[in-house]
Order: C-alpha cells, then structure tokens, then sequence
C-alpha cells in the first residue's frame, strides 16, 4: 500500500493544480468580460450625454437657460 500512497498523492495533487488553473482561466475570463461590459456602457453614457446635448441645442433650451439665469442674477425675473 505504501506505493500506492505517493503516486495517490502526486495524482490528487494534478488534480487540484488543474482544477485551481480551470479557476483562474473562468476567473480571468470573466474579469475580461466584466470590463468589456462596463467599457461599453461608458461609451453608450457618453454617446447618450452628447445626443441628449445636441439635442438641447437644436431646441434651443440652452439659450432658455441662459436667459432664466441672466433674468434671476439682474432681479427681472
């Protein structure tokens, strides 16, 4: 039985050298995907704040503002 012992011992010990590799591969993986994820929606808020301001500007609502404020700070508001 004493032969057996070691070469249970090296077997169990690739197995859970290949189990914690398998982890950190889906670990990794996912990592990866997580930040693709959250670089996307960046990109998706930037491209929303851009259009949203865009969209301000053809509706003049800047200027709206403006004039509110400009009316508040001289008191003919």
């Amino acid at each position: 039985m004493s032969e057996k012992d070691p070469k249970t011992s090296q077997d169990l010990t690739v197995v859970v050298q290949s189990l914690l590799q398998q982890m950190q591969d889906k670990f990794q993986t996912m990592s990866e995907q997580i930040i693709g994820r959250i670089d996307e929606m960046s990109m998706r808020i930037d491209d929303l704040e851009k259009n949203i301001s865009d969209l301000m500007t053809q509706a003049g609502v800047e200027d709206l503002e403006e004039d509110i404020k400009v009316r508040e700070t001289s008191g003919t508001g």
